[in-house]
């Protein structure tokens, strides 16, 4: 299922009551149909509860790898470590140094730390696929 941020509720207001056609009155399909219209219709005037809606789809309908930001890139480790040393690198943020991801990682005392942790490429070239034959 793929995301669609501004979805247009009446249109799908419109596709259900097509669909509803199709099925017996009192049916499962029917009620299923009739319970999700009524809750489209409950929040579809609410600016805030349809904004929270379009959130809520796009975390469920959107691929996790989809859902993750590097919030810097850098040419070599140096320059990231210098980064991290200018007091602006937040506990969390991924970064990507020299191709590779990592992580700052608030250690305390010790201060921020830069932690290996592959960005979704990088596991995609290393996932085993089928062997070939021979």
């Amino acid at each position: 299922m793929t995301y669609t941020q501004d979805f247009d509720a009446d249109a799908i207001l419109r596709t259900m009551e097509a669909l509803s056609r199709h099925h017996a009155r009192g049916t499962s399909e029917d009620e299923a149909l009739r319970v999700c219209s009524a809750a489209l219709l409950l929040i579809r005037d609410d600016p805030k509860k349809l904004a929270e809606l379009r959130e809520f789809f796009r975390k469920i309908t959107t691929p996790a790898t989809e859902g993750i930001q590097v919030a810097h890139t850098f040419a070599s480790r140096e320059e990231a470590d210098a980064w991290l040393s200018s007091g602006t690198a937040k506990d969390g943020q991924l970064v990507r140094v020299a191709g590779q991801g990592f992580t700052v990682v608030d250690h305390g005392l010790k201060g921020l730390k830069l932690v290996r942790i592959p960005l979704p490429e990088e596991l995609l070239l290393t996932r085993p696929g089928p062997k070939p034959r021979t």
